[in-house]
């Protein structure tokens, strides 16, 4: 059983970013060798790795509406039927919508209304910032919860990782991982990549969410204007599995904004496979937080699937 408390000794690491960069610059070449097959198959799962999400600011219950059925719905008649004559029988969904707390009741209402079992994700935290108020924070989760959130998504404060007082850090992010956890509420820990100056502090930020008790890592907001990079994935992937042979425990990870095409989910979900393995590849420990990235993988689907470029009107979105 693990047992979560703030241990200095796991923040000691030595990164080489020379070989960092040269191993993810192989992905793609990775990907490509995979064959087609492989590939196809990935990119469904890619699909149900999805937290759609609408974070705008003039979200309405209409349009938290239209996310949900697009959840519950992300592929296109043609692609289903197609995958039902391969035997490909099972329901495809994304695995979560994700939305400020204040429409989380919309979106509760109405996947009830679908009898739909995708999980509903919240930000609170001060998203983007992280610049919230524990008190704040704390309200905002119990106001998700009760709302029907089972997820909750936060970020961190990067002063304190920017300034070295990881425990500080940690006590913050492990006083919201207790409070999730007393309604079993699944934890999102967002590090904000980008915004970390260098990869050791990626790597840190990371093992101290953990130890406070994320059940995923997140790499960005997808505000910032450097979001997700397989640079920092592999640094993420890296701190996961030291966390994991230290502890047995393992915990997800989620790329989040930058991802732009479908190979580009492909290079994360080989990254995945080469370096945490097969029991990270599901929706349980790998999400994608890129909502537009959908319709570009149901594209690519339909073309390899129907042999032909699908019209407009032809696909969900």
């Amino acid at each position: 059983m693990t047992t979560f408390q703030f241990e200095s000794d796991l923040l000691d690491v030595h990164l080489n970013p020379t070989a960092i960069k040269r191993y993810v610059e192989r992905l793609p070449l990775l990907v490509k060798a995979q064959g087609l097959e492989t590939s196809t198959r990935d990119l469904i799962l890619a699909v149900q790795c999805i937290d759609l999400t609408t974070l705008a600011g003039d979200d309405t219950s209409s349009n938290v509406s239209r996310l949900c059925w697009r959840a519950n719905n992300p592929l296109c008649k043609a692609i289903v039927d197609h995958l039902k004559k391969e035997e490909i029988n099972d329901a495809i969904t994304t695995a979560a919508v994700c939305v400020y707390p204040a429409r989380v009741y919309d979106c509760s209402q109405y996947l009830g209304k679908l009898n739909s079992l995708i999980s509903i994700a919240s930000v609170v935290a001060g998203f983007p910032a992280g610049q919230g108020y524990d008190v704040c924070t704390s309200q905002e989760i119990k106001y998700a919860i009760e709302s029907g959130a089972c997820e909750i998504d936060i970020v961190i404060n990067r002063t304190l990782a920017l300034i070295g007082q990881w425990e500080t850090l940690y006590e913050q992010i492990r006083t919201i991982s207790q409070l999730c956890s007393q309604s079993e509420t699944h934890l999102k820990v967002i590090i904000s990549t980008g915004e970390l100056a260098t990869l050791t502090n990626v790597y840190k930020a990371s093992m101290v969410a953990m130890m406070a008790g994320a059940d995923f890592i997140k790499t960005s907001t997808g505000k910032e204007s450097i979001n997700a990079k397989l640079v920092y994935g592999m640094v993420m992937c890296r701190a996961i599995r030291d966390y994991h042979l230290a502890t047995g425990r393992r915990v997800g990870l989620k790329p989040a904004g930058g991802l732009k095409n479908a190979n580009d989910a492909l290079c994360w979900i080989m990254l995945m496979r080469t370096q945490l393995g097969p029991d990270w590849l599901n929706n349980q420990r790998f999400r994608i937080g890129a909502s537009s990235l959908l319709g570009k993988i149901e594209a690519e689907l339909f073309q390899r699937l129907l042999k032909r470029t699908p019209q407009d009107y032809e696909l969900s979105f």
